[in-house]
Formats: C-alpha cells, structure tokens, sequence
C-alpha cells in the first residue's frame, strides 16, 4: 500500500515540478516509512528497485515522455537491473534519488539511478529498459527520443556500463534467454 501512495504522490505532483530534458538528472524525494524497513532496521533491498520505478515514472513525467507513451500506446519494461550499496539508508531518512538516462542503442536505454542523503551515494542502480507497444512490437529508443524532442545522439557508453551491458548479455545468453 505504501508503495500505491507514493505512486499517487507521484501522478500528482510531477507535472507541477521542474521539467528535466531527457539527458538530465531528474531528482525524485523520498523518505525511509517503517514499511520499507527489513529485519535490520534499514531501507529493505528490494525497496531500492520499487522506488526506481517510481523515480523512473517521476523522470518520464519531467521529461515528457510518459505524454508519449500514453498518446502511442507505448510502455518501458526493464529488461535488466542491478545495484550496488554503500551505505544503508535508516529510518525517516530523508533522500533522492537522481535519475538519468546515460546512453541509448538501437533497441535499449540503459538509466542510472543514485540514491543520495546528505550529498552522499548510498546506493547505485543501473538499469537496461526498452519500450513496447500494446499493440504488439517494440518501439526503438530513437522514437522515444524524437517523441522527447531531443535530437542529441546518445552520449558515450561509459566503460564501467560497457562492461555491465556485455556481461549482463552473456548471461543471458547463458541461461537461453532473448535479448
């Protein structure tokens, strides 16, 4: 239910907040509730990946993607995940999470997303994402971006995502899975 509220939170008041371009940060507040919390008395991990979603529904609000996705009958489906943690995030903690898209290729977006708490990173997520249509097929990133009107090229794939993105591919492939 927590989770229900916040995205509530979120349809409300997104519109209303500063407008981000596609290749800027957008920072989504939150707050650590009791109902995030795991048997340690901190932020629970799987908590982590759920508020990404919201931040990310946060970014395309800001970004004005999601007017896209909803004209074209569009929707993202991450195709793969991963965090690292540096710090816990404790109760009634108050943080952000700054989302980014870093770069794009022909079929996917790969999304950053940094939880931060008094200008420290407590955790990192890195997120690979494409867009579907309901209609059945995909939709490339180049749509989603020209729908953004962004005309920049994607931004360099940094080293540290390269190596993410080819190992996140072999396994994959090892597990017999498309991609």
């Amino acid at each position: 239910m927590n989770l229900f509220f916040r995205l509530l939170y979120i349809f409300l008041f997104s519109k209303r907040r500063t407008k981000v371009g596609l290749l800027e940060t957008a920072r989504t507040p939150f707050r650590v509730y009791p109902s995030d919390l795991d048997i340690l008395r901190h932020m629970n991990n799987g908590k982590y990946f759920s508020l990404q979603d919201l931040a990310r529904v946060d970014y395309m609000i800001r970004a004005e993607v999601a007017q896209a996705l909803d004209k074209n009958g569009w929707y993202p489906v991450v195709v793969a995940e991963t965090i690292q943690f540096k710090k816990s995030l404790e109760l009634f903690e108050k943080f952000e999470i700054h989302s980014r898209v870093i770069c794009w290729d022909e079929k996917y977006f790969v999304l950053e997303h940094q939880f931060v708490a008094n200008k420290e990173v407590k955790a990192y997520g890195l997120i690979k994402a494409r867009f579907l249509k309901k209609a059945g097929g995909t939709v490339t990133p180049q749509e989603i971006v020209t729908a953004s009107g962004t005309t920049d090229p994607s931004p360099p794939v940094p080293a540290h995502v390269q190596t993410w993105l080819q190992s996140s591919q072999e396994h994959s492939e090892h597990l017999g899975l498309k991609r």
